[in-house]
């Protein structure tokens, strides 16, 4: 999550309650889930708005799927698969066992 990890948790509520107080920090603990609740249904209806907008082709759309960042990840990985499948070698460019494989004067 945001790469926050348990010690950086730790540090903010230990500020918080000294910052707040103990009296008030429940109260902006409802605010905050309040707020996250909204980002979430905001989120969820800016999604929902998308989908019908573009029409039944993107109907599996997922805001993270707008990240630039991802969708450079999906192409380069598309394409270095593609890759993979045009270099790996075919059964019959293999040479049989024992087999000498054919010399070119001309091109060495």
């Amino acid at each position: 999550m945001f790469g926050v990890g348990l010690p950086e948790i730790a540090v903010i509520l230990v500020v918080a309650v000294i910052v707040f107080g103990p009296d008030r920090l429940p109260e902006f603990g409802r605010q905050a889930g309040r707020f996250v609740r909204q980002l979430r249904a905001f989120a969820q209806r800016t999604q929902d708005d998308l989908r019908r907008e573009l029409g039944p082709e993107y109907a599996d759309l997922k805001l993270r799927d707008l990240d630039p960042r991802q969708a450079i990840r999906k192409h380069i990985l598309d394409a270095l698969d593609e890759e993979d499948d045009v270099l790996a070698p075919s059964t019959a460019d293999i040479l049989p066992a024992g087999e000498v494989p054919p010399y070119d004067t001309d091109a060495t």
